[in-house]
């Protein structure tokens, strides 16, 4: 299952943890994703969405 929401189309992105010392490693920071059930042309879906889709009101709720 991809994490991406449906609604932005917003997905994990990829950059580096650095530390004190300057090392770096590899990391991901993924987009914080609720299952929601939301109104679609007239019918109810359950949907993945971030969560500032959810708070701006870019999702219709039943």
């Amino acid at each position: 299952m991809s994490r991406v929401c449906d609604i932005c189309g917003k997905k994990p992105i990829v950059g580096y943890n650095v530390s004190h010392a300057h090392n770096r490693s590899k990391t991901k920071w993924y987009p914080n994703l609720q299952r929601v059930r939301c109104l679609d042309n007239g019918q109810m879906k359950r949907k993945r969405v971030c969560t500032s889709c959810i708070k701006s009101g870019r999702v219709v709720k039943p």
